[in-house]
């Protein structure tokens, strides 16, 4: 892992991709309180529980689709999958309208209490792009929500694909409309800037309550330790 001496500092970037669930916003805290509000009965260990088994389930079937073993299907319909299949070991009803409802709900997960304020920053000098697994839609409404703005939101659907597929990342340096060295991808998640680094890209690790730390043979471009310190090192 690099520090941020190693970056010099950012002034070849041009353009900021950052994911979205579990960096900008608390993924789990939407699918807990559709979970909370369909299964009213269950204990809060048990809404734990089957949040995670929620992100399990979208997760396999998503990896599935980047690795070739299952057709791609777009964020809606894993959702609905892993809707499903928490309902069902909730016991609760698994009707169409059902599953419908409990993923409207989870759609609309809380930002951090420090994400308007870092895209905020960040876009006064570069251009700011969202980069989400999470179908075009669901982007436009969890921003709303969240009061995330972006110069850009873009979903890896339309690359028919998902992260840390290179064609995901490609979308977002297209968009850029420069060279990939000139991109920074910023995550919690170190898949997702391993996946980034593969495709050309300068990466910055910031960390989250739940995410995915560097392993130490990770070489990321930075590693910062809040997102108030990522804003700082990008400042001209």
């Amino acid at each position: 892992m690099a520090d941020g001496s190693a970056m010099d500092p950012f002034r070849a970037v041009d353009a900021v991709v950052l994911d979205v669930l579990g960096t900008m916003v608390d993924e789990a805290s939407g699918i807990r309180r559709a979970l909370r509000r369909h299964l009213p009965g269950a204990d809060e260990d048990e809404i734990g529980r089957l949040t995670a088994r929620w992100q399990e389930v979208a997760g396999t079937a998503q990896t599935a689709v980047v690795d070739g073993r299952r057709g791609f299907a777009r964020a809606a319909a894993l959702d609905h999958e892993a809707a499903a299949t928490v309902l069902a070991e909730g016991d609760a009803a698994v009707d169409r309208a059902t599953v419908a409802g409990l993923v409207r709900a989870a759609r609309l997960p809380d930002p951090w209490p420090d994400s308007a304020d870092l895209l905020d920053r960040i876009a006064r000098d570069r251009l700011v792009i969202g980069l989400s697994n999470a179908g075009l839609g669901q982007l436009a409404r969890l921003s709303a929500h969240a009061g995330l703005r972006w110069h850009l939101a873009l979903s890896a659907e339309a690359a028919g694909t998902f992260k840390p597929d290179p064609a995901a990342y490609r979308l977002a340096v297209d968009a850029a409309g420069v060279a990939p060295e000139r991109v920074l991808m910023v995550a919690a998640h170190a898949w997702d800037l391993r996946g980034a680094a593969r495709a050309g890209m300068r990466t910055a690790y910031v960390p989250r309550p739940v995410a995915d730390p560097p392993l130490s043979t990770d070489r990321f471009d930075l590693v910062v330790g809040s997102a108030a310190e990522l804003a700082d090192a990008l400042a001209p």
